[in-house]
């Protein structure tokens, strides 16, 4: 039986007395592509948050790979192979599209911080951040600064960015959230595309997204996870149904219908 690529256990955290995420168990195979949903206020981003290092759990642990990173920080968190990225978009906004990616690219080729060595004469780094930029569509438009991109090519950037360092886990958060139904296409493409052969984790509340996207889905309502199966097995839960009662567009989604 292989390793998982990520495995949480008894993962808690509380902010006071209130309990936001309350025990969740979830093991995922490398290579696998596993969304979260759960109604708004269920917890889907402070459990990103939790297994990413920006927030310390109450209880419980996080391995990556088999490897314990429970409490460690972010940096150091993606350094052993996990990235993610961000519901509101969180590039560098002064700096260029090329700029942006090959930050995500150095510290994957071994570089740290050096204030006199000129990045540009790093020819594998410029290399493999043109790589990037391709993979994702962006290389047209790499000199131009990233505050001028339209919103959804600003997405497509965090993705880039997110993809860059090489990591085995990435973690996306509501990457599509704002696109039209073409940019979305588009996006799921592009995703399918830039992570093929990695561990996938989405929270998505685009159900059309998660159900043509996801190899396995866990269900967070109230900081627990009620459900995980095939988006199949999901779309059958009752417990599901009833989490999104009241929501006619994912209700018809649940049932088969509008994708």
């Amino acid at each position: 039986m292989s390793t998982p690529a990520l495995s949480i256990k008894g993962l808690k955290k509380n902010f006071g007395p209130a309990e936001i995420i309350c025990g969740v168990d979830l093991d995922l195979e490398p290579g696998e592509r596993h969304a979260i949903i759960g109604p708004n206020g269920a917890g889907k981003s402070t459990l990103f948050n939790l297994i990413s290092g920006l927030y310390h759990p109450t209880e419980g642990s996080v391995k990556l790979k088999g490897e314990e990173i429970t409490g460690l920080p972010p940096h150091v968190i993606n350094r052993m192979g996990l990235s993610r990225s961000f519901q509101v978009s969180n590039i560098f906004a002064n700096m260029t599209v090329r700029e942006n990616v090959r930050c995500g690219v150095l510290y994957s080729l071994g570089h740290g911080y050096s204030f006199w060595r000129n990045v540009g004469n790093l020819r594998e780094v410029q290399q493999k951040t043109g790589e990037v930029l391709e993979r994702v569509g962006l290389l047209d438009k790499a000199h131009l600064p990233a505050a001028l991109l339209p919103y959804a090519d600003q997405r497509t950037l965090e993705i880039a960015i997110t993809i860059a360092g090489g990591a085995d886990v990435v973690l996306l958060d509501e990457p599509t959230a704002g696109m039209s139904h073409s940019e979305t296409d588009r996006a799921v493409a592009l995703i399918e595309q830039a992570t093929a052969g990695k561990t996938l984790i989405i929270v998505e509340h685009d159900m059309g997204v998660v159900f043509n996207l996801a190899d396995r889905i866990s269900v967070l309502v109230y900081g627990q996870i009620i459900a995980t199966g095939t988006p199949e097995e999901i779309r059958g839960d009752p417990r599901v149904r009833e989490a999104y009662l009241g929501d006619e567009d994912e209700q018809q989604v649940l049932a088969g219908g509008a994708q």
